[in-house]
């Protein structure tokens, strides 16, 4: 259920929550006092003499706290495919998640090449007062991997970083032109590792059960070679690069080598490939059928190695809906992707209840961390910081059921997945946005 307040909020006391800031490495019971859109006061112990008379006091019931999660990773769709999403229904969806921020890929109608479109979406975000949206632009003009797109005008226009979203700059001189143009003026270029001229026609993972279904595989080496080709061009430069939705062993650990070199380079991957393998696509499910393949059970442990070991840097949902007649076809014929928004949470807390990390180890990828990465105000619980705040039970059951998640489309990998783990309440610059007792 969704309640927005237009008016400006007034001092709001948090008390009784079990508080988790990973910037700080906060976890512990306390309090949030909050005024207008910014936090005030925050820590352990606070209120335990009583909230401020003059606030309305919001009890969490030993709830857990955070900031706002940080999506670093979401096709919007609108404007351009609007029949697939927009920027209200993935606000929605992002709310009802806990996610407060989320940054959109370039790939609309018109490409987010252009200075006017940038601002469109970041001021149609504002009017619908839901989950903040931060744009990407493109790296190259038209998203077509030739010309670089008028990247310095871009990033004062308001855009975070540079990407071509869902495609790779294939081209190694355009991309080493693009990370010589970053590392002159501080920018960051993220990268769709995949060679594409390894996935043409390419269905699901290459290996055993592509070939049992009779599918054209996608070979792991279409990650890895770009990751390393990337990762000579970012020596070569000295560009900040950011790598999307890793998914394979020899990937993840060439990056690692690349950081233990001092090279700078982050990653991220998503819900599918450290919770899903290759088996998923079961009887030809076109819902698991993802850019980058759903991997192997090696591939899988390699991305929750990676995640435990802070190889890899942010988990992001990596949204992206498809409409029913592009998802209800033969497996060969369907679009890749999957939703992801109102999953992201509860998915990535499976890491905490498989007992491969603590929850504040787990937040920190979903918050502060991608905020750091792309220069966000966002992701901690500290005086002075928007006061975006997400309120949930992470031991509450429920089970990932298509028709009652809020995205316009429905193409969950996760449908009929039993999960841990819900929003109770979501915060944006002080305003409750999204609340289950509403």
């Amino acid at each position: 259920m969704t309640d927005r307040h237009n008016g400006t909020p007034g001092r709001l006391a948090y008390v009784n929550a079990r508080l988790l800031d990973a910037a700080s490495g906060l976890d512990a019971p306390g309090g949030v006092l909050t005024e207008g859109e910014a936090i005030v006061e925050v820590g352990a112990g606070l209120f335990a003499d009583g909230a401020p008379s003059d606030a309305q006091v919001i009890d969490c019931e030993g709830l857990c706290l955070s900031p706002g999660l940080v999506d670093m990773r979401v096709q919007l769709r609108e404007p351009g495919e609007e029949h697939k999403g927009t920027l209200a229904s993935a606000g929605m969806s992002a709310t009802a998640g806990g996610i407060t921020s989320m940054v959109c890929l370039p790939n609309t109608r018109p490409v987010i090449d252009d200075m006017s479109v940038v601002e469109f979406v970041a001021r149609r975000a504002r009017l619908l007062g839901l989950a903040k949206v931060y744009p990407y632009a493109a790296v190259t003009k038209g998203l077509a991997g030739e010309a670089l797109a008028e990247i310095g005008m871009l990033a004062e226009a308001g855009a975070v970083a540079f990407t071509d979203g869902i495609k790779a700059v294939a081209d190694a001189q355009v991309m080493r032109q693009a990370l010589d143009y970053a590392a002159t003026f501080g920018l960051l270029i993220v990268e769709h590792p995949e060679e594409p001229s390894l996935v043409v026609n390419g269905h699901m993972n290459e290996g055993e059960v592509a070939t049992r279904l009779g599918l054209i595989g996608i070979p792991k080496a279409a990650e890895i070679i770009m990751v390393e080709r990337d990762l000579r061009l970012v020596e070569l430069t000295g560009g900040r690069l950011h790598f999307a939705h890793v998914s394979t062993a020899e990937a993840i650990e060439a990056i690692r080598r690349a950081k233990a070199r001092g090279l700078p380079v982050t990653c991220d991957t998503a819900p599918p490939y450290f919770a899903l393998n290759e088996n998923a696509v079961g009887d030809y499910r076109t819902f698991a059928k993802l850019s980058p393949p759903l991997r192997s059970e090696d591939g899988r442990a390699a991305v929750v190695q990676g995640l435990v070991d802070g190889t890899i840097d942010a988990i992001a949902s990596d949204h992206a809906p498809q409409d029913e007649d592009e998802k209800r076809l033969p497996f060969g014929q369907a679009a890749f992707g999957g939703i992801g928004l109102e999953t992201l949470l509860a998915v990535s807390l499976e890491l905490v209840h498989n007992e491969a990390m603590s929850l504040l180890d787990m937040l920190r990828l979903l918050t502060c961390r991608p905020a750091e990465i792309l220069g966000l105000p966002a992701g901690r619980l500290q005086p002075g910081a928007p006061a975006d705040l997400t309120l949930f039970d992470p031991d509450r059951a429920w089970i990932v059921r298509e028709q009652e998640l809020r995205s316009k489309s429905k193409n969950t990998p996760f449908d009929y997945r039993p999960v841990q783990g819900r929003v109770v309440r979501t915060v944006i610059d002080g305003r409750i946005v999204f609340d289950t007792q509403a």
